[in-house]
């Protein structure tokens, strides 16, 4: 168990941070990337505010819905006003490329190295950038993929088609009728295949990623390895943070860095190999990449 004293580095990010980063990314035999919801936001995609009013005015004026993530969770009476809203935030999402080039700057940083993501983010903005997508382990779903909503079996189903189609034809927040998602073998509606309950599909895609992840690991538990941790909050810490935490302990070769406005800490146990950086995921990936 770790302390609960956790160490910070001072707020901002300075050319000593940078450098710092620099010299463990350039030492990495491998990188091990656990992304959160902070590296999207980074990114440009807001959930709220000027960009939810630009998509979803019209949602809000009707319903009183505030931002995309609580609209996700509106009773909405019927099918097809929840098809309209769900295909409209998969779009805007998941299918367009996020307003700032953050993803792609980390692919740059990180290109020329052995590397692995484990993310939380479900919107596969790492693949519109032009990650490999074997070396991505999407843990909690995909924005681009349904799945029974029993579900009565363990497959999901790509809605890239379905969901341009539903977009377009909508009209008065609502879809057409016949546009509404049913389950191939079971008529059931279909549902985001995303994890918010027992009924989340790990599909055979999931397990072989799943599969790959765990044999990276396996291939680099010692050495110099860099646990770099973008935008990762406290929602959900036994999946990216505390495993990063535990892999830095068991390794003395390997440094722990987190980059997360506001929430960069680590334990007090790690502080010798520990790099914490208080600032906008975007602005020190471009300090980097200037330092290259």
């Amino acid at each position: 168990m770790f302390s609960k004293i956790r160490t910070r580095n001072s707020t901002g990010t300075c050319w000593a941070q940078i450098e710092s980063l620099m010299k463990a990314l350039d030492e990495a035999d491998a990188v091990v990337i656990g992304a959160g919801a902070g590296l999207s936001t980074s990114a440009g995609l807001a959930y709220d505010g000027a960009r939810f009013q630009k998509y979803f005015g019209d949602f809000s004026r009707a319903y009183g819905i505030q931002d995309m993530y609580s609209g996700g969770f509106y009773p909405f009476e019927t099918l097809e006003e929840h098809w309209a809203w769900w295909s409209r935030h998969i779009m805007v999402n998941r299918y367009v490329k996020a307003p700032k080039p953050v993803y792609e700057d980390l692919l740059t940083l990180v290109q020329n190295k052995e590397s692995f993501i484990l993310t939380t983010n479900v919107d596969h903005q790492f693949q519109l950038a032009g990650f490999d997508k074997t070396r991505l382990f999407y843990t909690q779903g995909d924005y681009g993929l349904w799945q029974c909503g029993k579900p009565c079996h363990q497959a999901t189903y790509d809605n890239e088609a379905a969901v341009h189609r539903m977009a377009k034809e909508q009209k008065d927040r609502k879809i057409p009728s016949e546009l509404i998602p049913r389950c191939p073998k079971c008529g059931a509606p279909m549902t985001m295949n995303l994890r918010c309950d027992d009924t989340f599909v790990q599909d055979e895609g999931w397990y072989q990623a799943a599969g790959r992840y765990r044999d990276f690991l396996g291939r680099h538990q010692t050495g110099a390895v860099l646990y770099l941790e973008l935008g990762v909050g406290n929602n959900t810490p036994g999946i990216i943070k505390v495993p990063f935490w535990q892999m830095t302990a068991r390794n003395p070769k390997s440094v722990y860095a987190s980059i997360n406005l506001g929430q960069s800490y680590a334990p007090a146990e790690l502080s010798r190999r520990s790099l914490c950086i208080d600032g906008d995921i975007g602005t020190v990936l471009r300090r980097c990449l200037a330092a290259t």
